[in-house]
């Protein structure tokens, strides 16, 4: 088996900006919210971040890709599927998935366009709020599959926020079948609240007869179960997926194996930046089950891992921080 995990996902650059809650009230954005916009919002929006507050950081980004980098720093062996511009941005990204050890369609040559971009800011309660340009991300297509990577992957891994674009989510779609073919297992993320509130259809398509694992938080799974509680949620969910993790914030995670149900407790940090906790649980997670670990050591090193990215700024750790995490295993 050449590969643990075959990610597909949008490939963006997020550049990050702390902000206080008057910049909301100023320019109308809804805050806590991923939020799709166009090529004229995206450069309004970024002068005024630019002016106002300065750049923090910038880092390839993404659901998926930060997932996928997350277990690669671990230590699994991953290829991530993605459209990225010719243009600098593009090369930006793919240098720096590149540099993470993760394989990449886009290592060679790429279409003419623009480069997903994508606005995080950040508020002193640790609240993130997204500003997303998909640009050529939209245009990710099946011709985009490499399918003998795939065919030699332990799981593939799609990202929910690929439902927004019909091209995007055809080729979702078809890694989970091609996976299905190849009797690699299929784990999926739905990972914005947004995404079950207004492209509910569009993820029942792309779960299709049922997957292997679901990675969701509490309020999607009450959003997509239309349950009030978040154990009936899990038990709803369970309808959709043999494994389901159910991610709780501050109080930790549910976790079905398809057996037994695991209660994971949290750890308790200061908060500075909640973007990538969940892209940071579902990596490590990842990790661990693909290497031999049961889910509730699997739930552990996701908790340990989650609280620690969001102690500091930034969707992902630095590639030195992750061996020692792997001590709770």
């Amino acid at each position: 088996m050449s590969y643990h995990i075959y990610g597909i996902g949008n490939a963006l650059v997020d550049k990050e900006f702390e902000v206080d809650d008057a910049f909301f009230a100023r320019t109308g954005i809804e805050k806590g919210l991923m939020t799709l916009i166009d090529a004229e919002q995206l450069e309004t929006n970024l002068a005024r971040l630019n002016a106002d507050y300065g750049l923090k950081k910038r880092a390839s980004g993404g659901s998926a890709a930060n997932t996928i980098i997350a277990a690669a720093y671990f230590g699994a062996k991953a290829y991530y599927t993605c459209s990225v511009a010719n243009d600098e941005t593009g090369d930006f990204f793919v240098a720096d998935i590149k540099a993470a050890g993760v394989d990449t369609n886009m290592d060679g040559e790429r279409d003419d366009g623009v480069t997903g971009k994508c606005l995080v800011m950040v508020t002193p309660d640790a609240e993130r709020t997204m500003n997303t340009y998909l640009g050529i991300s939209t245009e990710l297509r099946d011709h985009h599959v490499d399918e003998a990577a795939l065919a030699q992957s332990q799981y593939a891994y799609l990202e929910g926020y690929l439902v927004t674009s019909d091209t995007s989510r055809q080729a979702a779609i078809a890694v989970r079948d091609l996976a299905r073919k190849h009797g690699v297992k299929v784990a999926m993320t739905f990972s914005d609240p947004a995404m079950v509130q207004f492209f509910k259809d569009g993820l029942v398509e792309m779960l299709g007869d049922g997957i292997d694992l679901l990675f969701c938080n509490e309020q999607e799974a009450k959003l997509f179960s239309g349950e009030t509680s978040t154990e009936a949620a899990l038990a709803a969910m369970q309808q959709v997926a043999k494994h389901v993790v159910v991610t709780c914030g501050a109080e930790g995670a549910l976790i079905w194996d398809g057996e037994n149900a695991h209660r994971i407790e949290p750890h308790s940090v200061t908060a500075v930046d909640s973007n990538g906790a969940g892209d940071m649980f579902a990596g490590a997670y990842l990790y661990a089950i693909t290497h031999g670990y049961d889910a509730a050591a699997a739930g552990r090193l996701a908790s340990l891992a989650s609280a620690t990215v969001v102690s500091q700024f930034g969707p992902r750790l630095s590639a030195e921080q992750h061996a020692p995490l792997k001590h709770v295993l």
